[in-house]
């Protein structure tokens, strides 16, 4: 498959686009500036008086104007914008050309692969301040420095020193043997891939060491206050902007040389018109051999706007014993509204069938599978009532969650991904080390996280205490084939603070 950096097949098409939406952008801006008017928690905080008041006052009736006056070129730019989105790929590609060829892959040997990912919140700033969040191209900027730091020469344990490995990223994280249950034998942290057999003595540099039994019980030893350097595969959702969009894929160029960006079929589709992308984006370290994009056709609500779906790459690895080494990944973002659960389960049934047919096309003969894994945010968690009819869906038997036990049960250690977005800039949260020793404590995740909710949305008033906040973001992986050499083990999890006032969730 030729994988483009333009969606479009000619020049004049994008040329088209690009005069359609510079006939947009007046009103586009006009109507953004008007909705980022409204001040999230923290500005009001800081105490607006009557003057603030006033200057809001006066620019939200330009801005009203300004979008009155825009509306004749913004009928003409739409017009235009539609019949070029019909010819429109559904996504674009950065794929920088490198000399360099694969190093071989010995299957005696370990290797670790690891998998971030995060809802930034990257919608323009105006709809971003309905989730108490505004600002989107600092906090684009922000993310992209923070998702392709400049490697150090040793990262801070999240442990102390002598329980893990001192120097590397994260901690491990493994508890006494126990029964197979859901998904079968559990072990914590990132996917890594290891060979049956003597491989599993093999233990290279770099790779955290087992902590003690009882290390499961010292929770949060799997929060991180940064991103990993190390990190192989971002997998980001809700980059609805198209100038936060491009300051990600300018900065993490320079560490990621393969980016598939501007995801979604825009314009008039099956299911309606779509004024914004999927918001999906993913950056690999390996090359991309295939990319597909299937875009959901039962949205809902707010959410019938964006064209939310399913993003899958295969990905070259090495090769080993003259067969090429692939992995699989699958990147999505759901249905958002909570009494929506029909509509994620059959999301969810589409995307599992989308995964096969995906890979089904592109697997060839000899080819080993490194991994397959699904992540994104689902929008639903393991511990609501209102998520229950989405808790135990085919997914969970076909992909496994390292942070579950069952339906309706986590891990001891695990914890939730969805911050109370009203409470995002109070001091306790507001940095990403305040934000690591407040979630440290029960009583800190019980104020900050997002808490169990009904079908309605409302928080469920039965809930109690006794639960770990709702985690909407996932990283699933598949187990090993029957006919497959390699077999996966999750070396460690990490739910990082770094984005701590800059997003109303927690990557993973």
């Amino acid at each position: 498959m030729v994988l483009r950096e333009s969606p479009f097949p000619s020049r004049a098409l994008a040329a088209l686009d690009g005069l359609a939406q510079g006939l947009l952008c007046p009103g586009f801006w006009a109507l953004n500036r008007l909705l980022d008017l409204q001040p999230t928690t923290a500005e009001r905080a800081r105490g607006r008086r009557c003057c603030g008041c006033t200057g809001r006052a006066l620019a939200g009736l330009a801005c009203a104007a300004l979008l009155l006056l825009s509306l004749p070129l913004t009928a003409l730019g739409l017009l235009l914008w539609l019949p070029a989105q019909a010819a429109r790929r559904p996504f674009a590609c950065h794929q920088a050309v490198t000399a360099a060829a694969l190093p071989p892959w010995d299957l005696q040997q370990r290797r670790s692969f690891t998998f971030v990912t995060a809802n930034l919140c990257l919608l323009p700033s105006g709809l971003a301040k309905f989730s108490n969040l505004g600002q989107t191209l600092q906090r684009a900027a922000y993310a992209a420095r923070q998702l392709a730091p400049e490697p150090p020469s040793a990262h801070a344990s999240l442990i102390p020193p002598g329980h893990g490995e001192a120097g590397g990223y994260g901690g491990t994280l493994c508890g006494p043997p126990r029964p197979h249950g859901e998904g079968g034998p559990r072990h914590y942290g990132s996917v890594a891939v290891e060979v049956e057999g003597d491989a599993a003595e093999h233990t290279p540099a770099g790779t955290a060491k087992l902590l003690p039994a009882d290390a499961s019980q010292r929770f949060p030893a799997d929060l991180s206050e940064r991103f990993p350097a190390d990190a192989d595969f971002l997998c980001l959702q809700e980059v609805f902007d198209a100038g936060a969009a491009a300051r990600l894929r300018q900065q993490l160029a320079k560490s990621f040389p393969h980016i598939v960006y501007d995801v979604g079929a825009r314009g008039l589709q099956g299911c309606g018109l779509k004024l914004f992308g999927s918001g999906l984006f993913l950056a690999s370290r390996y090359p991309l051999l295939a990319v597909q994009y299937h875009c959901y056709p039962n949205g809902a609500r707010e959410d019938t706007l964006s064209a939310k779906g399913l993003l899958s790459v295969q990905v070259l690895l090495a090769c080993a014993q003259g067969q090429r080494v692939v992995g699989y990944l699958s990147c999505t973002h759901l249905q958002a509204p909570a009494p929506d659960a029909a509509i994620r389960s059959e999301q969810l049934r589409l995307g599992l069938h989308w995964v096969q047919l995906f890979q089904d096309a592109h697997e060839e003969p000899g080819d080993i599978v490194a991994f397959d894994v699904f992540c994104g945010d689902l929008n639903f968690d393991n511990c609501s009532r209102g998520d229950e009819p989405n808790q135990s869906h085919e997914i969970f038997k076909l992909y496994r969650d390292a942070c579950r036990v069952g339906p309706k049960q986590d891990e001891p250690w695990a914890m939730g991904t969805l911050l109370d977005y009203l409470k995002i800039y109070e001091e306790p949260v507001s940095t990403p080390e305040n934000m690591k020793r407040t979630l440290s404590q029960p009583g800190g995740r019980q104020q900050f996280l997002a808490g169990p909710i009904l079908s309605s949305g409302q928080l469920d008033p039965e809930a109690g205490d006794a639960w770990q906040g709702r985690r909407v973001d996932y990283v699933l992986y598949r187990p090993h084939r029957d006919n497959q050499p390699l077999r996966e083990e999750v070396e460690r999890i990490s739910f990082i603070t770094q984005l701590a006032s800059r997003s109303d969730h927690l990557p993973v």
